[in-house]
């Protein structure tokens, strides 16, 4: 599939570059600290390493209007679609590494459903920030592409998120179809057939190819 920019037109309705933040040290920190698996993806909503540095506060109180917050990453190896989760709030994204992201619109979930042929995909360069809006859906980043091919190195990437995200799924009783959808405290996914999610009792929602752009 066509791999555009995160600078270009297109990614506008789904989420916008921020700047003005000093991010070195917070790269750093992932770098220095956390595990990249080699054949797997891993995600930890939180990481204490990188919520006590400065730029945790910055992104509270500038990003997010002063919210609380928290900040995790999501490391390893993926070139497959799998899934789309949203939240209610935005998401920043910010990788050490090179990456791809797949992306759509909340808007085109119809019933519960989304074909994976409206699902694009964005390079996004080591360093920036990408603010990824609560209406686009996304999910695990993947490895950048080159011109030599999918890269093998895998990817970190800091995750910020209203704080609570992603944690243990509040005991509900399902008034509407959506409710039905939530995976996690503040996390709505769709599955495609063949993810590991699905198996596990994951909303069916995704219909077409498991897109793969190893």
């Amino acid at each position: 599939m066509k791999i555009k920019s995160v600078f270009s037109h297109s990614f506008e309705k789904y989420g916008k570059v921020l700047t003005g933040y000093d991010v070195t040290d917070l790269l750093k920190k992932l770098d220095d600290t956390t595990k990249k698996p080699d054949n797997a993806v891993i995600y930890e909503p939180g990481d204490a390493g990188l919520e006590a540095l400065p730029i945790a506060k910055e992104f509270s109180e500038n990003a997010y209007g002063g919210m609380p917050i928290q900040v995790g990453y999501c490391n390893g190896n993926n070139t497959k679609l799998n899934c789309l989760e949203w939240h209610r709030g935005s998401e920043l994204n910010i990788p050490s590494t090179d990456i791809v992201l797949l992306l759509a619109s909340l808007q085109n979930v119809k019933n519960g459903k989304l074909n994976t042929n409206s699902v694009e995909a964005f390079f996004v360069p080591k360093g920036t920030i990408v603010q990824v809006y609560e209406t686009t859906l996304h999910y695990a980043p993947c490895n950048a592409v080159t011109a030599k091919g999918v890269s093998k190195e895998g990817f970190r990437v800091v995750i910020v998120l209203p704080k609570d995200t992603n944690t243990e799924k509040p005991n509900i009783e399902p008034k509407n179809l959506e409710d039905k959808l939530l995976w996690a405290r503040n996390k709505w996914l769709i599955a495609h057939p063949d993810a590991s999610e699905a198996k596990a009792g994951a909303f069916v929602g995704l219909i077409g190819a498991n897109i793969d752009i190893g």
